[in-house]
């Protein structure tokens, strides 16, 4: 099945939401060409716990999107994967979701959703894995006084396509806390937006990328504060290594005129390790307001440190195990928040990996 339909407004390319994506790599997932396979890959690894369900339901969308591959997934199926953690239920454990399949030839479509509950608590994890084409619409609810921390994984294999949204609604009080990780895939389009709807919530957006030769990285950011005295904090670290290796971040925060008492700030850090790579950084800040606690950017794009390595060389360290330790250092802040150990081992292995097949 095609997803080719008249209403849909394809990207050229000139508009500021796609000037950095290259279009004609994403394997017909903006324009309509992409052949829909019917799967769907998204599965819970364990047994859940009392209190958790994780079940496909049909469901209307909780915000609108003017994202083409966004609208394209939801004109085409109502069904979505609901993961729903009841009111009043802490999860000790982190509830872990992961791929079953992909392919190339196809595409998957796939609309998800996490819910928590009034005080609900709970962390999920979702692996992405394999090679794929994916487009995927999730959204994710939290009620008054829950707290979700969504850690997010993109360890594709090399020829991956991947274009998402995920978009997160705050209740009152509620706290969500979101730790982003992009190391694999061809192409990886992903939109991490916050919408405030009542006071008194909090948002953590962190993430790490590591682009190597001929991959593209996007990650475009957008915090809505439209209520009263909400907080923010946006953390993205990124390193390139190789020819063509491209990565993009985007960081939107909108203060709207009632959003009185806004904390807010966002930074992002890139490292280039190597010629021929291009790291774009965009911070944007408007504020619609006077009356807010604090609202900043920072955004920085450098090479090694060379006192570090010089450091580091002097008491005997190689040069390569050198820029090792730096890229860890670099990137250690934000995979620690991730607190499993396990899963911070691997990535870190896997960034190991990235950066000794780059030769840098």
């Amino acid at each position: 099945m095609s997803l080719l339909a008249t209403n849909y407004l394809t990207p050229t390319g000139r508009e500021e939401a796609w000037r950095f994506t290259p279009l004609k790599r994403l394997r017909g997932l903006h324009d309509g060409a992409a052949v829909v396979g019917d799967r769907a890959s998204l599965i819970s690894s364990h047994s859940l716990p009392a209190g958790v369900t994780f079940m496909s339901e049909n469901l209307a969308p909780l915000a609108h999107s003017d994202d083409v591959i966004i609208e394209r997934i939801r004109g085409l199926d109502g069904q979505v994967s609901h993961l729903s953690i009841a009111a009043n239920t802490e999860v000790a454990e982190p509830i872990l979701l992961g791929r079953s399949n992909g392919a190339l030839e196809t595409a998957e479509l796939s609309r998800v959703r996490i819910s928590l509950g009034e005080h609900a608590v709970a962390t999920v994890v979702i692996e992405n894995t394999g090679d794929t084409v994916l487009a995927e619409d999730l959204e994710i609810s939290l009620a008054p006084g829950s707290s979700l921390t969504f850690i997010t994984l993109q360890e594709f294999d090399a020829q991956s396509v991947y274009a998402a949204r995920h978009h997160a609604v705050v209740d009152k009080d509620a706290h969500f806390k979101s730790i982003t990780v992009t190391v694999g895939g061809d192409v990886v389009r992903i939109l991490p937006t916050v919408e405030f709807i009542a006071p008194g919530g909090s948002v953590e957006l962190l993430g790490v990328y590591f682009a190597t030769a001929g991959q593209f990285f996007e990650h475009r950011m957008h915090v809505d504060h439209a209520v009263p005295h909400a907080k923010s904090r946006v953390n993205f670290k990124g390193a390139l290594a190789g020819r063509d290796a491209h990565t993009v971040w985007i960081g939107d925060v909108l203060i709207r005129a009632i959003a009185e008492g806004t904390d807010t700030y966002e930074l992002n850090r890139n490292l280039l390790l190597s010629d021929g790579a291009r790291a774009d950084s965009v911070p944007n800040l408007e504020i619609e307001t006077g009356e807010i606690i604090g609202a900043g950017h920072a955004s920085t794009t450098g090479r090694f440190d060379d006192e570090q390595l010089f450091y580091l060389m002097s008491r005997g360290i190689t040069l390569e195990n050198a820029r090792r330790l730096v890229v860890r250092g670099f990137f250690n802040e934000i995979v620690t928040e991730i607190g499993i150990e396990a899963i911070q081992d691997r990535l870190m292995n896997r960034i190991d990996n990235e950066l000794e097949k780059a030769g840098t």
